[in-house]
C-alpha cells in the first residue's frame, strides 16, 4: 500500500459566460482508492460531477460568469498496485482480449498507428513479446527524442514528434502508444499526478495491455510507475485533457503538487506496476 498526496490551483481569468470541464481529481479503481479529497471553486458554483466514456473518467462541469475564478483541488490516495516480475508478462491474444480493449489498437487524432506501422514493425517486430518490447519501445523514444518545453504544441502528432525528434511527456506517450498499437498490443494514454515531478506538473503516462492486465510505462523516465496517481485514461491526450472550456478565460496561474505520505517505497527496484 502506498499513500500519496496530490493537489492542484488552478486561476482563471474568466471574460465571458463559461462552460468548463475539469478532469482534475484522482480516478477511481479496484486498485486506486481515494482517502480523502476536497475540489473548491471561488467563486462559488453549482458543479455537476460526470463520468465520461467507456473508462467513466470523473469530470466536473461548471457554469462561470466573467470573474477571477479560481479551483483548488487537494486528496489522499491509498495505491495498492499490483507489481508482478516483468520477466513473466506476456502479450495478449487478440481473440482472447476484453471488447472493451480492443478500442486502444486503432489509430486515435494524436496516435497515427497506421501511419507509423511499417516503422513499428521494423523496429520492434522481431523483438519478444511481451512486457520487454513494450519497455523496448519505450526506451527507444526515451533515447531518440530531447524532452524540451513549448517545442510542441495542442496539434503535435505521434508522427510530427517522431520526425522532430523533440516533444514534452504527451508527446512521450503519444509516441509510445503509436508504436505499441502498430505491433499489436493495446495502448492508452493517461494523465495523472507524479511524485517529485521536475518541473511539477499534470504528468502525461501511458499503459500497455498485457496478459490480461493494464500496465504503466513512463517513456519520459521523469517519475517512477510506483508514485503516478492516475486521474483519467483516453485513446490519447484529447481525452484526459485538465480543463476544456467554452466561452473565453484565460489560465493565469497552475500550481500541481504530489507527494507520498510517509516513508518512500523503493522506486528503483524494476518492476511492472498497475493500478487500473
Amino acid at each position: 500500500m502506498t499513500e500519496i498526496h496530490i493537489g492542484s490551483t488552478l486561476q482563471y481569468d474568466v471574460r465571458q459566460r463559461t462552460v468548463f470541464l475539469f478532469q482534475i481529481t484522482a480516478g477511481l479503481t479496484s486498485r486506486q482508492r481515494v482517502v480523502n479529497e476536497q475540489l473548491n471553486f471561488d467563486p462559488f458554483v453549482e458543479v455537476e460531477d460526470c463520468q465520461v466514456g467507456v473508462e467513466g473518467n470523473r469530470v466536473h462541469r461548471v457554469i462561470v460568469e466573467p470573474c477571477q475564478f479560481s479551483v483548488n483541488y487537494q486528496a489522499t490516495v491509498d495505491l495498492k498496485q499490483e507489481i508482478d516480475p516483468q520477466t513473466q508478462i506476456g502479450e495478449s491474444k487478440v481473440a482472447e482480449m476484453p471488447a472493451e480493449v480492443l478500442t486502444y489498437m486503432n489509430p486515435s487524432r494524436y496516435c497515427e498507428s497506421d501511419l507509423l506501422g511499417r516503422f513499428a514493425f521494423e523496429e520492434f517486430g522481431q523483438l519478444e513479446r511481451g512486457f520487454s518490447r513494450v519497455q523496448a519501445i519505450c526506451d527507444w523514444v526515451y533515447d531518440h527524442l530531447d524532452y524540451t518545453p513549448g517545442s510542441t504544441n495542442a496539434t503535435t502528432t505521434a508522427a510530427d514528434v517522431l520526425l522532430q525528434r523533440t516533444g514534452v511527456c504527451r508527446d512521450y506517450a503519444h509516441l509510445a502508444i503509436a508504436l505499441c498499437r502498430g505491433v499489436g498490443i493495446p495502448a492508452r494514454y493517461l494523465s495523472g499526478y507524479a511524485v517529485d515531478l521536475q518541473p511539477p506538473d499534470y504528468h502525461g503516462f501511458m499503459e500497455a495491455f498485457l496478459d490480461g492486465e493494464w500496465y504503466m510505462f513512463d517513456p519520459t523516465r521523469l517519475a517512477s510507475t510506483v508514485g503516478l496517481v492516475r486521474i483519467g485514461v483516453g485513446r490519447d491526450a484529447a481525452d484526459v485533457a485538465f480543463s476544456t472550456l467554452t466561452g473565453s478565460a484565460l489560465l493565469m496561474q497552475k500550481n500541481v503538487w504530489a507527494n507520498f505520505a510517509e516513508s518512500k517505497p523503493n522506486l528503483d527496484e524494476p518492476s511492472a506496476v498497475s493500478t487500473a
